[in-house]
């Protein structure tokens, strides 16, 4: 079993004989730095199965458990299964499929060296079987998550009426995106105070991790099923009514806003998306929460999280080497240190270190946006986003970051650039007022690097988007200006990608 496979309904589990069979689980050194992931995320990990391991052995099951200072651990899963199995009369090994191609390709390629059978089983704890995913994309040129997120819909019956979706309408998002209002506080969240078991895996993390990203000291993740219920319970009795208004809002120093916070329990695999779903359309039906803030939960998790999965293994190994619009610049160090006086960043930047979380906005508008306007190259963006975020795993990440965030798939996840101005980030937030940059500057180092980047970025990718029909309108503006001005803005942005450090490698 893996560090995100901790559900006591996982295909490899089943048929298990707890007279006989032998769960092996192992934390292991090349899964904590093949990136040097966060401290938070490898303690929630370690902590996450330690706990599972000791709720098997309290209902009879034999688990071998190789702790990460373990001196004979051989840092990677392959090596634990072979050493494990030298020397004793195993019949065969059962896992379930795993969530990485990296790792789907070690462990094939140990089934492969290994005399004894090897049963890889599907991982079922997805709403969309993968085979099921193939199907729907088969026969389509392009692959709209709109449709995908429709097609889910009908066929697990949530927020329909008979044939047709509650209200009439499938998306609610244009009732989704109000920037925070004055007087508006965000409501106070759950965290998880850690136990004897939480601290010790972060005395580990603090130990043997030491030089990784992030800070420890606000840990507050769930790393049971008990404590998870509990974050998802105070979330959808006293933050979902306001999820729908809020939820691209962003505000300094607000980590949290309306999200669910469930990310990590549902990656790990100690919530099951369906019934997470299920349970919010029950606070819809209840009369307990709005239609649209129901609907844009729902969304998220049987329409984004599904559908990113379906594009990552229908598209790898390919996809992880896309670079559409040829990135080539290097990522500025205040990603690492938030030492910016751009406000939306350095706050991003220091709730990625303190927290290992930002939301999606600041994940997509801010860093994202800001990664893609510099022309960073799509590997080292992924890196980035792998290391900091505790809810990070690649078959999540990639589409979201490759695709999503950089259009560095050229359109596969969507249907065009997510490149923005400060003037959204303005609108969505209280950031700019606090801001040493101008938003309502133009051009000048005074003025927000997002506006000084953001026509530079539409010119310097002429070639490569202006057919777009989602950009009409930007590309129509920038024809309408002579030869000169329009030097002038690729001047301007070449300025402020070397002033922030964006630079080609040498």
């Amino acid at each position: 079993m893996l560090g995100d496979q901790l559900s006591d309904g996982l295909s490899a589990l089943r048929g298990l004989d707890a007279s006989v069979d032998v769960v092996l689980m192992a934390e292991v050194r090349d899964e904590a730095t093949y990136v040097k992931h966060h401290k938070q995320k490898i303690a929630l990990v370690f902590a996450a199965m330690r706990k599972f391991a000791a709720g098997l052995e309290g209902r009879g099951v034999k688990v071998r458990y190789v702790r990460i200072d373990d001196p004979a651990n051989t840092g990677s899963i392959a090596g634990e299964l072979g050493r494990v199995l030298a020397g004793h009369p195993f019949a065969g090994v059962v896992m379930t499929e795993c969530g990485e191609w990296r790792l789907a390709e070690a462990l094939a390629a140990f089934a492969k060296s290994t005399k004894i059978p090897v049963d890889i089983r599907e991982d079922d704890r997805f709403i969309c079987s993968l085979p099921r995913f193939n199907r729907w994309a088969a026969d389509k040129k392009t692959l709209t998550m709109e449709f995908f997120y429709r097609e889910m819909r009908r066929e697990t019956g949530l927020l329909m009426d008979g044939k047709d979706p509650v209200g009439g309408q499938w998306n609610f998002d244009k009732d989704n995106r109000s920037g925070l209002a004055r007087g508006v506080v965000p409501p106070r969240r759950m965290r998880i105070a850690p136990d004897a078991v939480t601290r010790h895996a972060m005395e580990d993390v603090e130990r043997l991790f030491g030089d990784h990203f992030g800070d420890l000291g606000d840990f507050g993740w769930p790393t049971d099923v008990e404590e998870a219920e509990a974050v998802l319970s105070a979330f959808l009795a006293d933050v979902l009514p306001s999820f729908g208004d809020w939820q691209d809002a962003m505000a300094a120093g607000q980590p949290w806003m309306w999200h669910g916070m469930v990310s990590t329990s549902l990656n790990l695999g100690l919530l099951d998306p369906l019934d997470v779903c299920r349970r919010a359309e029950a606070a819809y039906r209840a009369g307990r929460a709005p239609l649209n803030a129901v609907e844009g939960f729902i969304r998220q998790i049987l329409g984004w999280r599904e559908f990113v999965r379906g594009i990552y293994w229908s598209k790898m190994p390919e996809y992880g080497a896309r670079n559409a619009l040829d990135a080539d610049r290097s990522l500025p160090w205040f990603y690492w240190s938030g030492e910016t006086d751009m406000a939306c960043v350095a706050d991003a930047v220091r709730s990625s270190r303190d927290h290992a979380y930002a939301h999606h906005i600041q994940r997509l508008m801010v860093t994202g946006n800001l990664a893609m306007l510099l022309g960073v190259h799509p590997d080292a963006v992924d890196d980035w986003y792998m290391v900091v975020y505790a809810d990070a795993f690649e078959w999540v990440e990639m589409p979201n970051t490759r695709g999503m965030a950089t259009f560095a798939d050229g359109g596969i996840m969507g249907t065009k650039p997510y490149a923005a101005s400060g003037a959204y980030i303005n609108r969505m937030s209280n950031y700019c007022a606090g801001c040493r940059y101008d938003v309502k500057l133009k051009t000048g180092e005074g003025a927000c690097p997002f506006n000084r980047l953001y026509w530079g970025f539409l010119e310097r990718n002429r070639a490569r988007l202006a057919g777009n029909p989602r950009l009409a309108m930007p590309y129509r503006t920038l024809d309408g200006w002579d030869a000169a001005r329009r030097q002038a803005v690729v001047t301007e942005a070449e300025a402020c990608r070397t002033a922030l450090g964006a630079v080609t490698p040498a």
